[in-house]
């Protein structure tokens, strides 16, 4: 493998991922689905592993990759669902080695990492997020989300004194599309995460036929801290979207059976992945 991450080596590793997501959108069988993104994921992570071995291998004199920041488009200014989009794209950077800041308004995320990582994040949330927003639109269309309810706190006046109490309210549309998002994303973190952490653990025990990639791993680990406590600017942590939405156990479960048998959505333009739905979507 070149000891450098040019433009060739990245789109070939783009191409071989958009083959896979194609598969896994052709199929209708959940577990050959299963197979496909888990294959998807795999070979980020073995790839990523490959370059940071190589970058360690590279001569002081030679041209030596280094992180950098991206910034990531997530939508416009008032749209609503941006922090699911937001929950949805840290997901898939955190199984990818990318560390990530948040713009307060959710509607751009600023990526740390090597240039390969990101590209297969972007390419991953392209074509993810296609798949999340259709299937939260098939679960409001079904109605299923109207015979549940959350809990509120509504305040009432009772001989002359206000009095708090807790009832049950039918879930409104907004908050079941919010609740079923959150709850994809948040399933499609640990699938993905689960794929990195397992070729992570296959690359070290066949560290006798690849020796360093433990030192590597480390060593890349390392310089994405540094690269990024030297150039965050951000001055808090990104919480999520929990805090702007009421908790609705039926969504969440439904979001989590769909991140479970995600497909991911097909993606023709994986070499350069929008990060955004129109409104219209």
């Amino acid at each position: 493998m070149s000891t450098q991450t040019g433009a060739a080596p990245q789109d070939k590793l783009l191409t071989r991922i958009g083959g896979l997501l194609r598969q896994a959108e052709s199929t209708d069988n959940e577990h050959e689905a299963e197979a496909f993104l888990a294959a998807a994921q795999r070979l980020a992570t073995r790839s990523s592993i490959d370059l940071a071995v190589a970058r360690a291998h590279v001569a002081g004199r030679e041209r030596r990759a280094a992180p950098v920041q991206r910034m990531i488009p997530i939508g416009t200014p008032g749209k609503r669902g941006l922090r699911t989009y937001v929950q949805l794209f840290v997901a898939i950077a955190t199984a990818n080695d990318v560390r990530c800041d948040v713009a307060r308004s959710s509607t751009q995320v600023y990526a740390y990492g090597f240039d390969s990582d990101i590209a297969t994040c972007e390419a991953l949330y392209a074509s993810l997020l296609v798949q999340m927003v259709r299937a939260s639109d098939q679960y409001i269309k079904s109605g299923a989300y109207k015979s549940a309810t959350v809990e509120k706190i509504v305040a009432e006046s009772r001989w002359g004194r206000t009095v708090q109490r807790r009832v049950q309210a039918p879930v409104a549309p907004v908050t079941a599309r919010l609740n079923f998002q959150m709850a994809f994303a948040a399933r499609i973190g640990r699938r993905l995460a689960s794929v990195q952490a397992d070729v992570r653990a296959e690359a070290l025990r066949e560290e006798s036929a690849a020796p360093g990639t433990a030192v590597a791993l480390r060593d890349k680990d390392v310089e994405l801290k540094d690269f990024y406590s030297s150039t965050s600017q951000a001055r808090g942590t990104w919480r999520g979207p929990q805090e702007s939405a009421s908790y609705s156990a039926a969504a969440r479960r439904a979001g989590d059976r769909a991140g479970r048998a995600a497909r991911l959505g097909t993606a023709p333009e994986l070499g350069a992945a929008r990060g955004q739905l129109d409104e219209g979507r």
